[in-house]
């Protein structure tokens, strides 16, 4: 035994671990070895020899044994965009540790164009989580820097402050931010990215209930390049967080605020008044607010071209007589109103005097306007181009007509579910000059439009290019055949879905009449309409670019009507629910030569097997089954 060691040990005469590392190992046995070193060559051994089986044993050198402050030092030492994305593919825990390196952490900080990123990111569901932002954040830069963020979420999105955290690290190109149903979500990551996302100039806030103002508090601190500030359904954010971005973000040319039960005057009116010069456009929604703030937007939205105000029910009609007679609304273009009891005849007339460049108004929902505030408004009004009443069941038969007698710049005129309006046989003054500025016609679901008030129309508006009337039960082809004969300029867009006493005596007559410039025709659930109407079409139609007649009556025959019409060049087409069968599949193969989008739902008589054919041979056509 002693013989093997000491040959071991001595090779012609030299040991065998000649530097100290060597021979560490070897010291390091413990009581039962006893090694000698003389001055002479050889070496004797006194003790037995224990071996140890570590000794032999493998060593483990993988980098994963270090910890995770040593690899933190040696992975914030990577310079290089393509190098650091490589070490973030290694394994989650590389990726992490990354993510949590700060850029005055790194050992060369990465350069990033301070103009904002190029890079547009958006995680949905499920897809929304923390590692995922993490990637986000480390690879970005590699490629341009990331400059739009949206994360939308639902109860499956499993993003924290964490994963915010890592963007705000590695994205300081950042410049859009939108979270959306993230209930998880709270001030530290929002106010992180605030601290080092300094070139923002987009924030979007929907249903996050755990952001306060101490969030918007951080922005307003360190982003001074906002622009647009958009809030929904926080129940967190205050005045006091809006009253710090008026204060600090004097670039602010956009502002939406919905549902948020803590904001009030005070915020509302910080924002205006800060904002005077640059704000462009204004949203508010279910606030809680008075009269003050409409006072103060009249007074002070000197800049504002687009207003929406929804549900603002704690705000009466002497709010918006005053917001129209302030005088400041001087550059408004659009208003919207809606679920507003305050709106009244007075305060409509006072908008249509103190907006002298308005070009659109739409009213929803309002009880107690009536046919005097519309026909003061049209008297008033200098330049509206564009009306829209939708729910207004004060407004009658004699509103909707001197309205189009008195405001001769109007150009679309749009009435929905105005329950209001009676067809009452009525006589135009003779010598009263017509609409001729109005162009386009929408009525929706007003049970008592009919024959008459379609007459009336016809005789007014003899320039009329674009015409829906939809869920109108009470007119027919007499009553629509007035209007069809006095539109001079041509129609190219008719839409009389759901007009169910309509024949194909109608849709023959406009063919005829405006088959030279139609472009599109609705016909969904008239049931009357035939095969017969469909020929009409196709022979006469030459500039058809799109044809529903859903729900209708017609079959196989139209189809093949129109794919042997050399004229007719379909984009749409919609035959839902229709008496077609497999019998039209040659003939829809085609219409696929020209066409784009098809719709054969509920189309019973044609087999699955038959539209899966189709589908390869007009691959090229989005089909709907």
């Amino acid at each position: 035994m002693q013989k093997l060691i000491g040959e071991d040990v001595l090779y012609h005469g030299m040991p065998k671990y000649q530097t100290l590392e060597e021979s560490d190992i070897f010291l390091s046995l413990g009581q039962h070895v006893d090694v000698y070193f003389p001055t002479r060559k050889r070496s004797r051994v006194t003790a037995p020899f224990v071996f140890s089986e570590p000794i032999f044993k493998k060593q483990k050198t993988t980098i994963d044994v270090l910890p995770d402050e040593c690899l933190f030092e040696i992975l914030r030492r990577v310079s290089g965009g393509q190098e650091k994305s490589s070490c973030a593919s290694v394994s989650k825990r590389w990726l992490m540790l990354l993510s949590t390196i700060h850029r005055n952490e790194q050992k060369e900080a990465q350069e990033y164009d301070r103009s904002g990123g190029s890079i547009t990111r958006c995680l949905k569901g499920k897809k929304a989580t923390d590692v995922r932002l993490a990637a986000i954040g480390v690879g970005s830069n590699n490629r341009g820097g990331l400059g739009e963020l949206a994360i939308l979420g639902n109860n499956s999105s499993k993003v924290t402050d964490f994963g915010l955290m890592t963007i705000a690290r590695g994205c300081p190109s950042l410049t859009s931010l939108t979270l959306w149903n993230l209930s998880s979500i709270k001030d530290d990551g929002v106010t992180e990215i605030a601290n080092e996302c300094r070139l923002l100039e987009k924030v979007e806030l929907s249903h996050c209930p755990g952001i306060s103002d101490k969030s918007l508090i951080a922005i307003a601190n360190n982003c001074p390049n906002l622009t647009s500030l958009s809030i929904e359904s926080c129940a967190n954010i205050g005045n006091e967080g809006l009253q710090a971005i008026g204060k600090s973000c004097p670039r602010l040319k956009s502002i939406s605020i919905k549902n948020c039960p803590l904001v009030g005057d005070q915020g509302v009116v910080s924002l205006v008044t800060s904002a005077s010069s640059s704000l462009m456009k204004l949203r508010l929604q279910g606030l809680t607010v008075s009269d003050m703030s409409l006072a103060v937007i009249g007074h002070y939205g000197l800049a504002l071209t687009d207003l929406e105000l929804n549900g603002l029910n704690t705000v009466t009609g002497k709010g918006f007589w005053v917001m129209g007679s302030g005088q400041g609304l001087q550059k408004l273009k659009s208003i919207v109103i809606a679920n507003c009891n305050g709106v009244t005849d007075l305060g409509l007339e006072a908008l249509g005097r103190g907006c002298p460049n308005l070009k659109q108004v739409s009213v929803q929902k309002s009880a107690f306007l009536s046919d005097n505030g519309v026909v003061a408004f049209a008297k008033v009004t200098q330049s509206v181009e564009t009306v829209n009443l939708e729910e207004c069941h004060a407004v009658t038969q004699l509103g909707i007509f001197g309205l189009l007698v008195n405001c001769s710049t109007l150009k679309a005129l749009s009435l929905t579910k105005c329950l209001g309006i009676k067809d009452l046989p009525m006589v135009i003054p003779s010598g009263l000059s017509p609409c001729n500025s109005l162009t386009s016609l929408s009525v929706r679901n007003c049970s008592g439009f009919g024959n008459f008030s379609l007459g009336l129309m016809g005789q007014l508006c003899h320039n009329l290019e674009d015409i829906v009337l939809t869920g109108l039960h009470g007119i027919t082809d007499s009553g629509l055949t007035s209007l069809i004969k006095n539109c001079e300029s041509g129609l190219t867009k008719v839409n009389l879905s759901g007009c169910v006493n309509l024949t194909d005596k109608i849709v023959s007559e406009i063919s005829m009449v405006h088959g030279a410039t139609l472009e599109v025709l609705h016909l969904d659930g008239c049931r009357s309409i035939t095969d017969a109407s469909v020929v009409t079409v196709a022979r006469n139609c030459f500039s058809l670019r799109e044809l529903d007649v859903s729900k209708s009556a017609i079959t196989d025959f139209s189809v093949a009507a129109l794919a042997c019409s050399e004229q007719v060049n379909l984009q749409v087409l919609s035959i839902s629910g229709c008496q077609v069968s497999n019998k039209s599949l040659p003939f829809l193969k085609k219409l696929g030569e020209t066409l784009i989008g098809l719709n054969m739902t509920q189309c019973r008589g044609v087999t699955s097997s038959a539209v899966g054919l189709l589908g390869e041979q007009i691959w090229k056509c989005d089909i709907l089954v």
